[in-house]
């Protein structure tokens, strides 16, 4: 036991399950309204658009890199299905089309990361303006509503019981743990990550690593605008503003490591519930929402003070 306390991983999640424990404890005390069942759900059902986003964004930082675009994918993905159903065609169809295209915008960042090796703070910075641009061109800066009322149903048919947005992206967050801690991808994905010509010199494709990488990236944003559509019944072409800082936040606070070569998907699910956590509790307490944007740059500070000394 003593040992396994001594293995910096698990101790790095150990304190923060310890931090979210206490988050709970201390908005239950300061608000009778936290502590339902009610409201867990409404945390988990917030929360899980951010894991989508947040988990395509561990996989990113893990090889060493940055999506800055994550936001700006969701609300072009979102913004196509929208459309396409409110066209006529059937969901199921408006939905793949989503989600592959969120796929390729993400791995045309990885095209320009990889091929032209150009810096991904800077790419990703600059598709994050393109595609937004690009969704304000087609729906006229409108959000667009009124699309299939099916769709909407079934996205919140399950609200009684487990809330369909929880179900899928805990499907997405099991599957990426999966294939980090059992398929060749997930340990190549550390080794691009953790010295990356090393890697590319002992015959592992690194451009081929990193273009799937923000693939998936691309992949998991557009599955957030799925749940996005679902909940809020409307395609804004403003939508997942900020939500690459909630991203970021997320993964730094579960123990990723902006160097590269380090990173949890379940420190990942933590990160997203201590912010979710935070956010509901504030609100409940009628604190204004920049105080919450504050509170949440201080996190992220934090967690890179401890991963810089914990790294030493």
């Amino acid at each position: 036991m003593k040992t396994l306390l001594k293995n910096p991983n698990v101790s790095r999640k150990l304190g923060i399950i310890g931090s979210l424990l206490v988050l709970m404890i201390v908005f239950t005390v300061l608000t009778n309204k936290f502590f339902s069942i009610g409201n867990f759900l409404n945390i988990l059902q917030q929360a899980a658009i951010n894991l989508c986003v947040a988990v395509g964004m561990t996989y990113v930082i893990i090889t060493g890199g940055i999506d800055l675009s994550v936001g700006s994918v969701m609300a072009l993905s979102g913004m196509i299905m929208a459309m396409t159903m409110e066209s006529g065609f059937p969901p199921v169809l408006a939905v793949f089309l989503g989600l592959a295209l969120g796929a390729c915008f993400g791995s045309l960042n990885g095209v320009l990361i990889a091929r032209l090796q150009l810096q991904p703070f800077l790419v990703t910075l600059g598709t994050m303006s393109a595609y937004r641009g690009i969704t304000l061109i087609i729906s006229n800066g409108l959000p667009v509503r009124g699309f299939s009322s099916a769709y909407v149903n079934f996205m919140n048919s399950l609200n009684k019981v487990i809330p369909l947005p929880i179900i899928l992206s805990l499907i997405l967050a099991l599957c990426a743990l999966f294939v980090l801690r059992y398929f060749k991808f997930g340990q190549y994905l550390f080794a691009v990550g953790g010295n990356e010509e090393a890697t590319r010199l002992s015959g592992i494709n690194t451009s081929l690593m990193k273009i799937a990488t923000y693939g998936f990236s691309g992949f998991c944003s557009a599955l957030a605008a799925v749940i996005f559509l679902g909940r809020l019944g409307a395609a804004d072409p403003q939508a997942g503003n900020g939500y690459e800082m909630n991203a970021i936040a997320a993964s730094a606070i579960g123990g990723a490591s902006l160097a590269g070569g380090k990173g949890s998907i379940v420190g990942t699910i933590i990160g997203c519930l201590i912010l979710q956590t935070l956010n509901n509790g504030l609100t409940l307490l009628n604190v204004q929402s920049f105080y919450q944007t504050f509170a949440i740059g201080v996190i992220v500070l934090i967690a890179t003070i401890i991963d810089r000394y914990s790294s030493k």
